[in-house]
């Protein structure tokens, strides 16, 4: 475990190897689980505001539980998250002729339609921050449908913290992720001599 400004990082994300392998597991984070993605807050409005320009992606299912259920739920925890149809996918997943699922949201993204990626906690996965009063904890997340992302990372040798880099700096900034990098860099000199 290591400190990083106000946040407490585990060494898995230095340790640990990961890149998603979306041709194995076909997008899977999309649409198992038993909750949707996690919200932060200010997502909300952003669900909202970004809506009209991201509903010309969703399926119907999405579409329908969206106008039943909203834009965002409560879950279980009290916390915010995307709700889910039948227990399933989120409302914003789409799937591509292959049957891999990907977002709705991002996908209005890459075509220029709206100036946010997606929600943060999918961006960063297979990180999840919990935030606290004093500070957050940012932990990898292990989960068996991304072994063949554990695979590809430990095959081509890309750790965690590499992989989900442009989602750490989205979320903590450059000068944060350039201690980590920093931090990287020390034990790796460590353990090479």
């Amino acid at each position: 475990m290591m400190q990083i400004e106000n946040t407490l990082v585990s060494d898995d994300l230095l340790e640990k190897e990961f890149v998603c392998n979306i041709q194995k597991c076909k997008g899977a984070c999309c649409v198992e689980g038993e909750a949707g993605a996690p919200l932060e807050e200010r997502e909300l409005a952003l669900l909202e505001k970004h809506f009209e320009a991201v509903a010309p992606y969703l399926n119907k299912s999405g579409l329908a539980e969206i106008k039943k259920q909203g834009h965002y739920v409560k879950g279980l925890d009290g916390e915010w998250e995307t709700p889910i149809i039948n227990g399933k996918e989120c409302v914003y997943t789409i799937f591509d002729e292959k049957g891999h699922a990907a977002c709705g949201i991002e996908k209005a993204y890459r075509d220029g339609k709206i100036d946010w990626k997606k929600p943060i906690s999918c961006h960063l996965y297979p990180i999840r921050v919990q935030q606290y009063s004093e500070f957050a904890a940012v932990n990898y997340h292990h989960w068996q449908i991304c072994d063949s992302g554990c695979a590809l990372g430990e095959e081509l040798k890309v750790p965690v913290y590499r992989f989900v880099k442009e989602a750490l700096i989205r979320k903590f900034g450059k000068a944060w992720y350039a201690t980590l990098e920093q931090v990287a860099q020390e034990r790796s000199d460590l353990t090479s001599k």
